[in-house]
């Protein structure tokens, strides 16, 4: 069974950072793109970024670039999300999502069940 996990997620100071993680189970790494999206209370989900571990190779929203960071742990199955200089803009719930193929196949199977950051002091 695929499974995501999403942990990580918690109250922080804005300038301050956090680091998500998605715990994925079920399937290898490397022959998927995982991707990071969000959504804050009463707007859409926006996509943050995706890696295609296998090639190495990492994508970003303009929104994200600069501030965050997405790598990956293949021998712990686990894709992180490192969110520096953040910003109250950056509170919402943070999902990530296994892509169907790698990072250029801009559709999902599975989901994980979020995780809650905020940003405020």
């Amino acid at each position: 069974q695929v499974q995501l996990v999403e942990s990580g997620g918690g109250l922080v100071q804005p300038g301050g950072s956090l680091r998500l993680s998605c715990a994925a189970s079920g399937f290898t790494l490397a022959n998927y793109g995982i991707s990071w999206f969000r959504q804050a209370p009463g707007k859409a989900r926006e996509g943050v970024g995706c890696i295609s571990s296998s090639y190495g190779v990492t994508y970003y929203a303009d929104s994200a670039k600069g501030r965050f960071t997405i790598s990956s742990d293949n021998a712990k199955n686990t894709v992180y999300l490192q969110m520096n200089s953040l910003k109250p803009e950056d509170t919402a719930v943070y999902y990530c999502a296994r892509n169907r193929g790698l990072c250029n196949v801009q559709s999902y199977s599975n989901w994980g069940q979020g995780t809650q950051v905020t940003v405020s002091e």
